[in-house]
């Protein structure tokens, strides 16, 4: 079968664009497991990039494991292909939009992480959950941003549930949250009713894993996530000219990865 792509444009890496129409060709069996890829000369001239593109968004195909280079013959689709690789379309990553998307997957996932950690949690996790604020607190204090301490205080809660596709789903996402947290901490920290609202949300996550009510806890932890989406909607367009921008820059360029 004859495969028509779309040429790609400015915005997310060509490369990035090419390789994401070469993967939905695979993984919608549109290239069946075996199938030759069009030649590099055929995908230049349908994409209307260079070959230095093509190369690089085949090179990233061999790196999820969808294709194989066969000497002399081409480029083919593996015979068995791997679960299919969690990604982000870089298009849709800008900056506040961005940051309120990513928390809107946590508001999914640590809703549910909250209630299993309030049923599940030992003496060990809550006394592990309990120095997880306190070092927030501090880091708070000594005048640190606490970016590093609210992250680990959200691990601590997951490492709660013993769940390990959980906890091995949240440590990929750390990636993405490491950046979003910058923002939203930066943004928090420029108000005070900002800040005393996280650090409340913070101990009512606690005292419902402490008090092992999974339903408060998953209502406080989806509370969390709610108004840290509403304090980025809040902030001052200032913020976005001052720091947001350039703090969610880590954000942006990992979804462009």
């Amino acid at each position: 079968m004859s495969q028509h792509f779309t040429p790609v444009s400015s915005g997310a890496r060509l490369s990035d664009q090419v390789a994401e129409q070469l993967s939905a060709e695979i993984t919608q069996g549109r290239l069946a497991p075996g199938d030759k890829l069009p030649t590099e000369a055929r995908l230049v001239e349908q994409f209307q990039v260079s070959r230095t593109v093509v190369r690089e968004a085949v090179s990233r195909l061999k790196s999820l494991g969808l294709v194989d280079s066969r000497q002399g013959s081409g480029v083919f689709v593996r015979q068995q292909l791997p679960f299919a690789p969690l990604q982000f379309e870089a298009r849709q990553a800008a900056s506040q939009e961005a940051v309120i998307q990513m928390v809107e997957v946590r508001r999914a996932l640590e809703a549910e992480v909250a209630a299993l950690a309030a049923e599940r949690r030992s003496a060990r996790d809550l006394l592990a959950i309990e120095q997880a604020v306190q070092a927030l607190e501090q880091a708070v204090q000594s005048g640190g941003d606490g970016v590093a301490e609210d992250v680990h205080f959200h691990r601590a809660i997951a490492e709660a549930t013993h769940n390990p596709f959980l906890i091995q789903t949240l440590g990929y996402l750390s990636q993405f949250l490491h950046g979003a947290t910058q923002v939203t901490r930066a943004n928090e920290a420029r108000r005070s009713d900002f800040a005393a609202a996280v650090r409340n949300e913070h101990q009512a996550i606690l005292q419902a894993v402490r008090a092992g009510d999974p339903v408060q806890a998953r209502q406080a932890a989806a509370a969390h996530m709610d108004n840290a989406i509403g304090r980025i909607r809040k902030a001052d367009p200032a913020f976005w000219v001052q720091e947001g921008e350039r703090l969610a820059q880590p954000l942006v360029k990992g979804l462009q990865g």
